[in-house]
């Protein structure tokens, strides 16, 4: 009896998010939760995310090397950019609370000094094309440019990220993460899907939905080699 009713929960999955295809299908991830109906009572069950994505398939080797070679610098640079999210995250929880306008400034220059510790000798040997990746990806996590946090955090982000810019030069702060529109940027999403799915990745959504499915269909035939090389 305990193998039927197994079997009996796995069809009833099977069947359950098979009706819900049309719900899902414009979404990277599927919901956290997911709901069936046994002995006509309702069962919430825990799962883990599903990323959808397409298997990568290439035109030639050439294909192939730009693309690993890309995944290698998204790989490196993505953990920072999602640290930045979580301490930027963690700051406005503790600004909010903090009153007195002095121990503000205090309490972001604090945050400078231990992010700068964190990070200074990592940024200062990230190529210019590992820093663009960066800044782009602390937009996909933040939903603000680099530019921004540093008017908004001067005291705080301006010597921190200045420092990063001084060496890798004609990197635009202002930078946005917009893979609807811009190949280079659906390719990292692409990377950043692939590697939560096969676990290279501790998964984090990005600050505004992306409907990666679409993305998917609109790139079917991109050309990874035209689209990591072409100029900003």
């Amino acid at each position: 009896m305990k193998k039927i009713s197994l079997i009996g929960f796995i069809l009833c999955n099977f069947f359950l998010n098979a009706q819900e295809k049309e719900e899902y299908k414009k979404d990277s991830v599927f919901n956290k939760f997911d709901y069936f109906l046994i002995n006509n009572d309702t069962a919430t069950v825990n799962l883990d995310p599903v990323f959808l994505v397409k298997p990568l398939r290439f035109k030639d080797s050439n294909q192939s090397l730009y693309y690993y070679w890309y995944r290698k610098i998204v790989l490196k640079t993505y953990p920072y950019a999602t640290l930045a999210a979580d301490r930027l995250i963690a700051l406005n929880k503790q600004l909010a609370q903090i009153k007195s306008a002095s121990k503000r400034r205090k309490h972001i220059l604090k945050m400078q000094n231990y992010m700068e510790g964190e990070f200074t000798n990592q940024l200062k040997k990230m190529t210019r094309t590992e820093g663009k990746i960066l800044i782009k990806l602390i937009n996909r996590q933040t939903g603000s440019t680099v530019f921004d946090l540093i008017k908004e955090y001067r005291s705080g982000w301006k010597a921190f990220w200045y420092q990063l810019t001084a060496k890798i030069f004609k990197i635009s702060l202002k930078s946005e993460y917009h893979p609807e529109s811009v190949g280079k940027d659906y390719i990292v999403e692409d990377i950043l899907l692939h590697a939560f799915r096969d676990g290279s990745l501790i998964p984090q959504p990005a600050f505004k939905p992306i409907d990666f499915q679409e993305l998917n269909y609109k790139y079917r035939n991109i050309d990874y080699v035209k689209e990591i090389t072409a100029k900003d």
